[in-house]
């Protein structure tokens, strides 16, 4: 219903309007090539993305629709955002379907959660077309240079994940026994006490930028509760029958911060977020249902440098589970890092980068190195590759997936 009102409005909106309308956006075409096995193609994608946006007086609105096309396959049409906003003296509204980007990391979600993700191809697109836009209201009051910003989230929107014939499916795990699965714990009603609830202060100093943030939300990636059905054969032994794994999305309870500040010609940024209530799988043979819930710490510490016009970039990214048991799948600690390297030629015609995720639990590495030049204004070819290391984990699982690939895009 609320997306119906928001969109009849975006209409009325784009009439009173339409003298004024600006449209910008891009059109691309993407294929990409494994190079493991018969070389089959990875991707082949034309892309159209439009913004339409309009301002006048105090209020505004945006309209991003967008096409996917592959062969053989029917288009995929779809609606990124479409959002109003109102200007008041010191408070700004939007309404609408709009997409809420937190946090200083990069390439790594923290803090930056308002909105789920699209994990379709993996995190290799743009972070712009992996966040997905969800139908929430927000306002921003503001004082100095101070900000308070509320977002009210009416319906959940989970992460959305490749089907099953994917090559970026995940692995799935074995089991000893047959297994059937059951969705019926698995959807989230849309009823006002299932709302999300958001708040971020975000302040700008002389010294440092920071942010603290909080929210009450719903765990955008279900939980896979594994149910064992026994039957008793004596007093001393059961026998396994089956299985039964039930997905089900639970609640979080999220706070956390982020922050920058210049330290002579180095950029220091920090974020960090706590989360109560996540639910982590367990081998616990005695456990009826193998899930625990526990709390844990996700934070990252990175270093900005410039070197001989060469922007450097590093990361180190920590998740910490607390009150740890050796029972549980996941490690206690998970170690990552990343890095960046990257440097325009050529009057800032042709740009070098690459990038890496490196997985120290697992050994395991993403590395993306690419270039592209500006064949003319608005034209823009890239190529680049996906390579990725180590045999297990999030990365080396993987691993048969290396990818080279080109994009020629036209921006208007």
């Amino acid at each position: 219903m609320i997306k119906r009102v928001v969109f009849a409005v975006l209409i009325l909106a784009s009439g009173v309007f339409a003298e004024g309308l600006t449209f910008t956006g891009f059109a691309r075409n993407y294929i990409g090539v494994l190079l493991h096995g018969n070389n089959d193609y990875a991707i082949i994608q034309n892309t159209f993305n439009l913004n339409i946006q309009q301002s006048k007086d105090k209020i505004a609105f945006k309209v991003n629709p967008y096409l996917y096309q592959y062969p053989n396959k029917k288009p995929e049409l779809g609606l990124r955002e479409a959002y109003l906003d109102i200007y008041l003296p010191s408070v700004d509204f939007r309404v609408g379907k709009q997409q809420i980007i937190w946090g200083k990391a990069d390439g790594v979600f923290i803090t930056d959660i308002v909105s789920p993700k699209d994990l379709t191809e993996f995190i290799l697109p743009d972070f712009d077309e992996i966040r997905i836009g969800i139908t929430s209201v927000k306002a921003d009051y503001y004082i100095g240079n101070n900000t308070f910003e509320m977002v009210w989230v009416p319906t959940f929107t989970p992460d959305k994940f490749p089907p099953s014939n994917s090559i970026w499916r995940p692995a799935m795990p074995t089991f000893p026994s047959p297994v059937r699965f059951d969705s019926s714990r698995m959807k989230v009603e849309d009823k006002i006490e299932n709302s999300e609830f958001f708040g971020k202060f975000s302040a700008l100093t002389g010294v440092v930028d920071f942010e603290i943030m909080g929210g009450y939300a719903w765990d955008d990636d279900p939980t896979m509760h594994v149910v064992k059905h026994v039957t008793p054969i004596d007093t001393m032994h059961v026998r396994l029958d089956s299985l039964t794994i039930y997905p089900e999305y639970h609640r979080l309870t999220i706070g956390g911060g982020s922050f920058s500040t210049t330290i002579g010609p180095v950029v220091l940024r920090g974020e960090g977020a706590y989360y109560n209530g996540k639910y982590f799988n367990t081998r616990d043979p005695k456990a009826p249902e193998s899930v625990v819930k526990k709390d844990y710490l996700h934070y990252l510490v990175g270093l900005d440098y410039t070197l001989w016009n060469w922007h450097l970039s590093g990361q180190f990214i920590q998740q910490v589970i607390l009150d740890y048991d050796d029972y549980l799948k996941n490690d206690q600690y998970s170690n990552m890092a990343t890095f960046l390297a990257s440097k325009d030629f050529w009057h800032e015609t042709l740009h070098l980068s690459f990038f890496m995720y490196y997985d120290f639990n697992n050994d395991a590495s993403l590395l993306r190195p690419k270039v592209s030049y500006d064949l003319a204004d608005g034209f823009e070819i890239l190529l680049g590759a996906n390579v990725f290391t180590g045999t297990q984990g999030i990365f080396g699982q993987f691993d048969d997936n290396d990818m080279i690939y080109y994009q020629l895009k036209y921006s208007f």
